[in-house]
């Protein structure tokens, strides 16, 4: 039998069954007064329409010698090396690890997160002194609903899954984050000056995200 996640929402009016494209999660929405048991023999009946949709999503990407990863529209291979340092060190279109094979996508996984995090603060850093703005803290994190967050407060947090997306893709996301500092809504004049500090074309990046995004969070899963 699927898990399924159950979650009440008041301005539900019907039952909604849903696969989560960036995790394979089952999703059973229902109104805050509707019966539950009903409800979980209705979705357990949907196990048709749930395999059609799991057979959609991405294909799991683990983090393995030979495969190849995109690291800012770059087609990049992941090469496990003899002798070489533990850290990874990139070498053109080259990852190069070396150490024991068993931790090699952990060692992967940490490198990305610090390439992540130091491109996205040099990124935020030129958008903030282009706005003419402070930013008080950048950080990454892995969270499945959004590519970035910035707070009252001035702190920015990104995904660390843009560095995997095209540098433009990327820079978009770190420029509408910016503009935040500015404008803690999406009204006409935030995306005036995201159009304003980003060098290309907002949308585009934004549809390329909707796209393609959820295809990000199955690299270095295994299943």
């Amino acid at each position: 039998m699927t898990a399924i996640e159950v979650r009440r929402h008041p301005r539900a009016r019907r039952l909604k069954l849903s696969v989560d494209p960036a995790s394979g999660r089952v999703r059973l929405t229902l109104p805050k007064r509707a019966a539950l048991k009903p409800a979980l023999a209705w979705a357990e009946e949907q196990a048709g329409w749930i395999a059609s949709q799991r057979a959609k999503l991405p294909e799991a990407r683990p983090f393995l010698p030979g495969m190849v990863i995109p690291i800012g529209g770059i087609e990049v291979a992941l090469e496990h090396r003899l002798g070489a340092a533990r850290t990874p060190v990139r070498e053109g279109d080259r990852l190069v690890c070396g150490g024991p094979v068993e931790g090699f996508a952990g060692r992967i996984a940490r490198w990305l997160k610090r390439e992540a995090l130091r491109v996205l603060s040099e990124e935020t850093t030129h958008y903030a002194d282009k706005a003419g703005v402070t930013v008080e803290a950048v950080t990454i994190g892995d969270p499945r609903g959004r590519w970035g967050s910035c707070s009252s407060s001035g702190a920015i947090r990104y995904s660390w899954r843009l560095i995997l997306a095209p540098a433009h893709v990327r820079r978009a996301t770190v420029a509408h984050e910016v503009a935040h500092r500015v404008h803690m809504n999406h009204g006409p004049a935030f995306h005036r000056l995201v159009a304003e500090l980003f060098e290309g074309d907002p949308a585009a990046a934004r549809a390329w995200l909707r796209a393609h995004g959820a295809a990000l969070h199955w690299f270095g899963r295994s299943s």
